[in-house]
């Protein structure tokens, strides 16, 4: 029999984290259920949860806060937030502080289902990928840094990390804008390219250092990295 895999969920709402849980103990998930940020984060510690589903507003520490928390000492876990937040600014600040991805409630059991083995898988292939080369820059996906020549790394958000990993593999070759939207968001609204915008911003900041190296816009289709 297959291990169940491990999933720690914050929620503060009684019955949707009872609803949410039921049906992932459905689908072979062992669920460890949270109805506040403090005791999540009791339980990320002694629970070894293999992804978080992290709903944003919460009593004593929300979501955002508790993520942040995490990210100080673990970069790779994926997070999933749940949000009733539908602001481009609330969603880039999900991203920003290293969530992985987000659903707005309502949202189908599906979906998240699909999203949280999309992250899982995403999260293997990151694990197992090398180094790779652009320009003076190294960038190591495991560890989801990006060095300039010997200089010290600097650490990206596994959200930068997995754009880039995409960029440098269609090197010199259009990456299309929604496919990459729905890989990497799992969908390609409004919000979600906003965000890609955002993300694109500053991977161009982190790669300025080499000046061949550029992330061009093609308007209508997608982004482009040359070096």
């Amino acid at each position: 029999m297959a291990e169940k895999i491990k999933l720690l969920l914050a929620e503060d709402e009684a019955a949707l984290g009872q609803i949410i849980k039921e049906s992932l103990e459905t689908r072979d998930f062992e669920v460890i259920l949270c109805d506040n940020g403090e005791k999540a984060f009791e339980k990320y510690n002694s629970e070894h949860a293999e992804i978080l589903v992290l709903d944003v507003m919460m009593p004593k520490k929300d979501g955002f806060t508790l993520a942040k928390e995490i990210r100080a000492i673990d970069d790779t876990i994926p997070i999933i937030f749940l949000t009733a937040k539908s602001q481009t600014a609330d969603v880039v600040e999900g991203f920003s502080i290293g969530g992985n991805d987000y659903l707005k409630k309502p949202f189908s059991m599906e979906e998240l289902i699909v999203r949280i083995h999309n992250l899982l898988n995403r999260t293997k292939v990151q694990k197992t990928a090398e180094s790779l080369v652009i320009g003076n820059y190294t960038f190591d996906f495991p560890k989801q840094q990006l060095r300039f020549k010997d200089e010290e790394a600097v650490q990206l958000t596994h959200r930068e990390a997995h754009l880039l990993f995409h960029l440098i593999k269609n090197k010199n070759q259009v990456l299309d804008r929604s496919l990459i939207l729905n890989k990497l968001w799992g969908t390609d609204d409004f919000f979600s390219a906003r965000s890609m915008d955002v993300f694109i911003t500053k991977l161009r900041k982190k790669l300025k250092k080499d000046e061949r190296i550029q992330i061009i816009n093609v308007r209508g289709y997608g982004y482009k990295l040359t070096d």
